[in-house]
């Protein structure tokens, strides 16, 4: 049963949030989006044959993305509970891919069309994006006066939809703001820093409602449950985190177990009693994580079913730091696991290219 209510889940949703284990071309370092696909490489003695080889893998790649009417990119949204989330829609195919990413961001543009259920686009009507300029990393995304129209509760959201929009791309790690050529930086309406650029280390649906000493922690983004009637879908938020936690896994399943705060509508299918029963192994981007038997949470132990919602958590919460790819699940040093479908989970888990693919 979920930490607050059990989540009714429908076998349509579970479909469109299926991760793939370790062999899985599904799998990805971040949450950034690859806008080629991985390649599988063959080791050649000659350099040459090799450069020739990848050239040539590259460029068919290209022509398959660009044959596509449609492409699947990841827009960050805002749900009934005030909550930014992903959300993965077909959008046109574009060589333009970050400008156009941003203009599907505009309430009552071309988004309009295909909003899931519960959900309204970030950024003010009519605002027009007038350029995505990047270089080394960083976006600079230049807005028309119309994006300094937003509410001020929206501000931080609007700032933090862009830059995760944005960075989903492999080539985008900073983004910076400009409205009419001008740079920003503060935001137009409440005055929240810009700086230099923001980045995802700036966070997600920020809660501090655990911390005591705000100056004694440190940011990190784990993965909740939302919902919208008998749909499911996942939402990062950013917890402040004790400094004296050196371990970031460990703290993440921590937070995990914790829940998330309950004035935020969000639910988590982790027991109270789940525990890790020895340190996380760390090898090859890879971590290992040994639960005792609550993490089979409301399933008959003997059957060894771990619910699809607490894996998807969990790899999704892990692959957000860096250097971990895949995630391994052992019960008691046992991986005899398998998930709600009847899959093995005897191989690691990769993160999903894209996330929440349900049309509501």
């Amino acid at each position: 049963m979920p930490k607050n209510r059990w989540v009714n889940v429908t076998a349509a949703v579970l479909a469109t949030f299926v991760l793939l284990s370790g062999c899985s071309s599904f799998g990805s370092k971040s949450s950034k989006q690859e806008i080629d696909p991985p390649q599988d490489i063959t080791y050649l003695e000659d350099g040459d044959q090799l450069d020739q080889q990848l050239d040539s893998e590259k460029s068919t790649s290209d022509k398959e993305e660009s044959s596509k009417e449609t492409v699947k990119r990841v827009l960050y949204l805002i749900d009934k509970n005030g909550m930014v989330v992903p959300q993965t829609l077909e959008l046109p195919n574009t060589k333009e891919v970050a400008k156009q990413a941003v203009e599907y961001l505009v309430a009552g543009g071309p988004v309009s069309n295909i909003l899931p259920n519960g959900f309204r686009a970030v950024l003010p009507e009519d605002t027009v994006v007038k350029g995505v300029d990047i270089k080394d990393g960083t976006a600079i995304v230049d807005f028309s006066n119309e994006f300094t129209n937003y509410k001020p509760e929206d501000e931080e959201k609007i700032l933090q939809a862009i830059t995760w929009t944005l960075t989903q791309f492999k080539n985008i790690n900073k983004v910076k703001l400009w409205v009419n050529g001008h740079e920003l930086k503060e935001m137009p309406v409440n005055g929240t820093p810009i700086g230099e650029g923001t980045t995802r280390k700036d966070g997600i649906n920020i809660d501090t409602s655990d911390a005591v000493d705000i100056t004694d922690t440190h940011p990190l983004t784990v993965y909740y449950i939302g919902e919208e009637g008998d749909n499911v879908y996942y939402v990062p938020v950013t917890k402040r985190i004790s400094n004296e936690e050196k371990d970031e896994v460990v703290a993440a399943v921590n937070a995990l177990v914790e829940g998330p705060d309950r004035s935020s509508g969000l639910l988590s299918e982790f027991q109270s009693e789940v525990k890790l029963i020895e340190k996380p192994k760390y090898e090859d981007g890879q971590v290992t994580l040994n639960f005792n038997e609550a993490i089979y949470g409301s399933y008959d132990e003997e059957k060894k079913i771990v619910s699809n919602h607490v894996i998807n958590s969990l790899v999704l919460t892990l692959t957000e730091q860096e250097g971990i790819e895949k995630v391994a699940l052992k019960v008691n040093g046992k991986q005899d696991l398998v998930n709600e479908d009847g899959k093995s989970l005897s191989e690691p888990v990769s993160r999903p290219e894209n996330v929440n693919t349900g049309s509501f």
